[in-house]
């Protein structure tokens, strides 16, 4: 079957970033690098605003970037990925602009909300256990043994995967062309393939800024692993911010990680609910709570003073608790 790429193991090669951003041009949104509106005590935080992406994520980068750079009789044969979020939904925003099959594996549990967002861009779910669906993330083969799923189509590995990861450094990159004298890039960290593009292109054009992950206390398996120096299980409780966190780090992404990522910072879920207010009050952003956790920790003071930019991954927040937060309450 169809393996994808191993990441390399220290850092992402600049030339491979530019040539994902003229691959990706006329293909994703240009954000804008704008000046946060609100009080950051004395910092000057910017926001990188993901959320406005044709999907509401930065997904829409790494997806679009593994999915282009293709074989065309490879792609021909439709594509498939392991994911009941972001990443779903640009694997299948793509697909259907390229007139390509899409099938999504998903978890069983995943929300029927999420679910009907896949599926209304074209795609075809197909429902799996927790446990095998996490599986398809760290196998070789991934989808040996699933049901429905054709094994010989282009798996797209939400993290795990240099064209993704050289996508999501375009972000980097537009980042280091837009503003000079960065301090501090604050990264939501969800699996690794974000922070690890954006911190390679950093690598390259801005050496002396920090980049800095950005978990939450319901699951911070990166700050456990750089406190044991190598990964480790942790407990996870689910709460609104579902776009990060999870029980553990993908093997595969830790040496990547580990030399790219400086510290990472953990904020609580009465922190994240108070930024995706405030960016809605302030700069008119509607950020979920992944997204917001970025300015969380701006906000909180962890990370420092100086030039900060905030990276808002993504704006798929359910109304419901948006209006919830908007209310001053934590959903």
């Amino acid at each position: 079957m169809l393996e994808s790429r191993a990441p390399a193991p220290t850092v992402i090669p600049l030339d491979a970033i530019r040539a994902a951003r003229a691959r990706l041009d006329g293909h994703i949104a240009r954000v804008p690098l704008l000046p946060y509106r609100g009080d950051a005590g004395g910092r000057d935080v910017w926001l990188q605003l993901e959320n406005l992406q044709p999907i509401g994520s930065f997904k829409l980068r790494g997806a679009g970037n593994r999915m282009l750079s293709a074989d065309a009789d490879e792609l021909a044969r439709g594509v498939v990925t392991s994911s009941a979020g972001n990443m779903a939904q640009g694997v299948a925003w793509h697909a259907r602009r390229l007139g390509i099959a899409c099938d999504v594996v998903v978890p069983d549990h995943a929300p029927r909300a999420k679910l009907d967002a896949i599926e209304h861009l074209g795609a075809r779910t197909i429902p799996v256990s927790f446990e095998r669906w996490w599986r398809t993330l760290v196998l070789a083969q991934p989808l040996d043994g699933i049901a429905g799923v054709d094994a010989t189509r282009l798996f797209v590995h939400p993290v795990a995967d240099a064209a993704v990861i050289e996508g999501n450094g375009t972000i980097g990159l537009e980042i280091a062309l837009a503003l000079e004298g960065v301090d501090t890039v604050l990264v939501p960290f969800g699996g690794g393939g974000l922070i690890s593009g954006i911190a390679s292109a950093l690598r390259h054009l801005a050496p002396r800024t920090r980049v800095v992950a950005c978990e939450v206390e319901t699951a911070a398996p990166l700050a456990a692993a750089l406190a044991n120096g190598a990964p480790i299980d942790v407990s996870y409780t689910p709460s609104f911010v579902d776009g990060i966190g999870g029980k553990g780090i993908l093997p595969s992404m830790w040496p990547l990680v580990s030399s790219l990522v400086d510290e990472s910072i953990v904020v609580t879920l009465a922190e994240v609910a108070e930024a995706v207010r405030l960016l809605a009050t302030t700069n008119r952003v509607v950020a979920e709570g992944a997204g917001a956790a970025s300015l969380a920790a701006a906000l909180s003071g962890r990370a420092g003073d100086g030039k900060i930019v905030c990276v808002v991954s993504g704006g798929n927040l359910d109304l419901v608790q948006l209006a919830c937060i908007l209310r001053g309450g934590n959903p």
